[in-house]
């Protein structure tokens, strides 16, 4: 997520990021300091120092895992694998991630669906479940093995970042929020606690996750990786291929990022896309009568923001002894974006906040940021921060001013009308450069034919992005029409079958296929 570091309890800006595209929405961090990030290169071969990764023997035992938001529970294995958590000292740290693993129903197995949900930060062994239940009579789940791993940092592998606690995360005063008072805690150190030591938090990036992948691909006993990764995971995938590109098997990517946006670029474009969205559900609001957005849309912006901006000084009750902020507001019309689907509730969340109560938003706003009924949020953001502070392009106090301003610009819906200040980026002080670099994962060399999946309507990850990530990676594209941020998990039986022929037999859909949600 994009935030303005050091600003005043008052008027503060934030950058709404991009999450994953099957999971409770939550927000995408933006890190932010002097300079862009450099190129990296791909890595060379495992080393003989990686050996005993490569070659350990992960134990799995029968276990359950629920369905979010259900009380379905699905049944699978769970284990533990070790992976280096400094690449450089193989010999030095051990970090453990968490995977969940549900066998395929049939006896003609293929191998290992290896799953990410996105984020970045999002667990994946609920999501693996998710997406086993979704798929549980496709012929995906019946050739292979469905899995899913908590990547470094994130859920239930160790080390877990937990940098904020509960109090905090309601206070909307860290990364997960859009604002930052003077009284929060210094992030650089916070997130260090809870690893072991600074020193430990430049090794979080996406290519120490890509790192980690191909060891659990070898672990479980795949030659070559098949996976599909929806939102901040089709970023995780084409970077897997780049440093690994004779180990890829079959790559889905589901909502993707442009791999050769940077930081600036994606942020307007996405931002351009939200307030898109925003007029689209100010049309059906319009469209259903007495509309809390009055009766234009070209006045919609104002509209919002004449409901909005008073909660800057004055949040209204939200029941439970809470209340809705201007930043929990802009929080829950963000969740809104998400889907088609979300619509009708944050126009009765409009509706409720015109007559002075928050509980449709702030509940909006609570499964944005994973927030459990009994008040404990999980540590998705702080994950999210770390991975950030390592992927994303830095800027210098006045260039953290300028993306504010031109992503304020393409999003005037979620301006709170308070000058731009030069503020310092929040990652300052983190141990390391970023390491991703961009573009990324460009002129892959041999890479057999990837499968991009991308929604016409996707709000959080624009149309365009999917066509370039295509393009780049130079396989098949699938375009989906609706208005929902990915596919993966919305059961379309045509999204499926070409999954499903993909995977399964390498084939991509034809040059201009198209599914419709």
């Amino acid at each position: 997520m994009d935030i303005e570091p050091g600003a005043s309890p008052a008027p503060a800006r934030r950058l709404l990021g991009q999450a994953s595209a099957a999971m409770v929405p939550l927000l995408l961090l933006l890190s932010a300091c002097t300079a862009a990030s450099p190129s990296a290169q791909a890595s060379p071969s495992p080393s003989p120092s990686l050996d005993r990764y490569y070659q350990q023997k992960a134990a799995f035992a029968p276990c359950k895992t629920p369905l979010e938001g259900t009380k379905i529970v699905v049944d699978g294995e769970c284990g533990q694998v070790e992976v280096p958590l400094n690449y450089q000292k193989p010999d030095g740290d051990v970090a453990r991630i968490a995977v969940f693993r549900v066998a395929a129903r049939g006896d003609k197995k293929i191998g290992s669906l290896f799953l990410n949900p996105g984020g970045p930060g999002y667990p994946g062994v609920g999501y693996a479940a998710m997406i086993s239940a979704t798929l549980a009579k496709n012929p995906v789940s019946e050739r292979f093995d469905i899995v899913g791993f908590d990547p470094r940092g994130t859920g239930a592998s160790k080390p877990a970042l937990d940098c904020f606690d509960n109090t905090e995360r309601d206070a909307d005063v860290t990364p997960g929020s859009q604002l930052i008072s003077p009284g929060a805690p210094p992030l650089v150190q916070a997130c260090a606690d809870s690893v072991g030591g600074a020193d430990k938090l430049a090794h979080f990036g996406t290519r120490d996750a890509a790192r980690d992948l191909d060891i659990l691909r070898a672990v479980l006993g795949d030659e070559k990786l098949t996976y599909a990764g929806a939102s901040y995971g089709t970023r995780l995938g084409p970077v897997y291929a780049e440093m690994f590109p004779d180990k890829v098997r079959a790559l889905v990517l589901d909502g993707a990022l442009d791999p050769h946006a940077n930081t600036l670029q994606r942020r307007q474009e996405q931002w351009a896309s939200f307030q898109q969205a925003f007029d689209e559900i100010a049309a059906f609001c319009i469209a259903k009568g007495d509309c809390p957005l009055g009766d234009d849309v070209k006045g919609a912006t104002a509209e919002y923001q004449k409901l909005a901006r008073p909660l800057l000084s004055n949040p209204v009750p939200a029941g439970n002894s809470r209340r809705l902020s201007f930043i929990a507001a802009n929080d829950g019309i963000v969740t809104g974006l998400y889907a088609q689907r979300l619509w009708p509730q944050v126009v009765a969340g409009l509706a409720e906040l015109k007559k002075g109560r928050g509980e449709i938003l702030l509940a909006l706003r609570d499964s944005y940021h994973r927030r459990s009924p009994n008040g404990q949020y999980d540590n998705s953001v702080e994950a999210n921060y770390a991975i950030d502070c390592l992927d994303e392009d830095r800027f210098s106090p006045r260039g953290t001013a300028e993306l504010t301003q031109k992503t304020l610009a393409a999003a005037p819906f979620l301006d709170p009308g308070t000058p731009v200040k030069d503020t310092p980026d929040w990652c300052e002080g983190w141990p390391s450069e970023p390491t991703l670099g961009f573009p990324y994962a460009t002129g892959i060399p041999n890479l057999p034919p990837t499968l991009t999946i991308s929604v016409t309507g996707d709000a959080l990850t624009p149309h365009a992005g999917g066509v370039s990530l295509a393009k780049t990676l130079g396989g098949g594209l699938l375009t989906v029409e609706g208005k929902q941020h990915g596919t993966m998990l919305a059961a379309n039986a045509c999204v499926d079958a070409a999954i499903a022929t993909y995977l399964i037999d390498l084939k991509v859909p034809a040059q201009d296929a198209t599914c419709r949600l």
